[in-house]
């Protein structure tokens, strides 16, 4: 089963506020298998940012995983790690769509606040199974001229 999954993240909260000096200005980097995707950066929001975007991916239902990574986005020295969420796609293959739910955020086994994302999966509609069914459709009508 092949299609694409849609990701609306809407935001967080009760996140650690790694920034010292200043509200953090948090992103969140998207994670499905080999793909990866990244938010815009909520400036200044602090530990509660908003982002309100939407993300899609092209999968298979051999990816089981979306993990997202938030970081807080530093001018000058590297980016510092917030804490990640890693969202089960088993439900979403199922149900087809999650309305907006809040996960977990986690770092080295830790609560670090909470982030909230709704999922849409919608199937291609070519599956191999239609194109069985006429091949054999067609091979039954075309013996039957003989």
């Amino acid at each position: 089963m092949h299609g694409t999954l849609e990701v609306l993240l809407c935001g967080a909260k009760g996140l650690e506020n790694t920034d010292l000096v200043k509200n953090m200005d948090a992103y969140v980097v998207l994670c499905c298998r080999s793909q990866e995707q990244k938010s815009s950066v909520a400036s200044g929001q602090g530990s509660e940012p908003e982002w309100n975007e939407n993300f899609i991916f092209t999968i298979s239902d051999s990816a089981t995983n979306l993990v997202l990574k938030i970081l807080d986005s530093d001018v000058g020295t590297a980016d510092d790690f917030v804490g990640e969420a890693t969202i089960p796609l088993e439900a979403v293959f199922q149900e087809r769509s999650i309305p907006p739910a809040v996960y977990n955020v986690v770092k080295d086994e830790k609560y670090k606040g909470e982030i909230k994302l709704a999922l849409t999966f919608k199937p291609e509609q070519h599956g191999s199974h239609g194109h069985q069914e006429e091949e054999m459709g067609g091979w039954k009508d075309s013996s039957a001229d003989y």
